[in-house]
């Protein structure tokens, strides 16, 4: 099944499966237990709503789900803020006209405003920044941001893509020491983005590639997790620069909502933000390799 056929099904069974029937009071359930997690009648009991409600709810056959419908089923699933969204995204099902165009069609190249790359050129030197696009595509980015962990200006622009060089590219182990967490955390966003824009052909095509040359990908797509990761720490290591500990921070841009500003700097006189500036004049590394 192509990535833009999304279902609400694979999503509402992981959450059920991930689910201890002891955390939501159930602990006994309705009888013995065959498999993990809970069943369709508990959740829709938790919910207030009638199992068969439920499982058209749960099967993408209710045609208009009421947000207070929602509400119940997120409360009765223990759904984080980004899963709630992600559900109201998906529970309407959509589907293809008669004679549409296939998914995964290419569709128009996305833009920077020029405003953006200009804010881009007058950041601090000790300031690394990407603009990411639908599907976690990288769009734009200031000297030491296209040097930070890839040489972006090196990399054929159909690869420059968060979750293409995390998961595709060999060297990317070396340049993410906490590589597991910055692969969980890629594939958080790009389901939250798919749950925004189901049917966008650079979201499917991403998605498509990575299920198809990377286990570790379909292993976590197949979770389901939704975790749109906008701040935080990561530990990264440039060949010139050296061991780097960078604080990020995502502004999605708001006559642009479909693409996020994400900033990295240091503690101010840290060995970190040496390297940053280091990268801003010059320090390269070759596209696709970190040695």
């Amino acid at each position: 099944m192509l990535h833009g056929e999304i279902e609400i099904s694979a999503f509402l069974k992981a959450r059920r499966a991930a689910l201890d029937p002891g955390e939501v009071g159930l602990p006994d359930g309705f009888g013995r237990r065959r498999v993990r997690g809970l069943r369709r009648e508990e959740v829709a009991q938790l919910a207030g709503i009638s199992v068969d409600y439920y499982t058209r709810v749960e099967q993408g056959r209710a045609p208009a789900v009421s947000d207070s419908v929602l509400d119940a089923i997120a409360r009765a699933l223990r759904l984080s803020d980004g899963e709630v969204t992600y559900l109201r995204n998906v529970a309407v099902p959509r589907r293809r006209p008669a004679g549409g165009p296939p998914r995964c069609v290419p569709g128009p190249a996305q833009t920077v405003r020029p405003e953006i790359r200009q804010l881009l050129a007058a950041m601090d030197p000790a300031v690394a920044a990407v603009v990411l696009g639908r599907g976690l595509d990288v769009l734009a980015w200031n000297d030491a941001g296209g040097r930070l962990s890839f040489d972006l200006d090196a990399l054929d622009p159909a690869r420059r893509n968060t979750a293409l060089l995390v998961f595709l590219e060999p060297t990317a182990r070396e340049v993410y020491p906490d590589w597991e967490n910055k692969a969980e955390e890629v594939v958080g966003n790009l389901r939250a983005d798919s749950g925004r824009h189901p049917d966008d052909p650079r979201i499917c095509e991403v998605v498509n590639e990575l299920l198809a040359g990377s286990p570790e990908f379909r292993r976590m797509w197949a979770a389901q997790g939704v975790r749109e990761c906008l701040r935080g720490t990561k530990r990264m290591r440039h060949p010139a620069a050296g061991e780097l500990t960078v604080t990020f921070e995502s502004f999605r841009l708001g006559a642009d909502p479909d693409q996020v500003l994400v900033t990295y700097t240091a503690s101010p006189g840290s060995p970190s933000e040496a390297g940053l500036r280091r990268l801003a004049a010059g320090a390269a590394v070759v596209a696709g390799s970190v040695s």
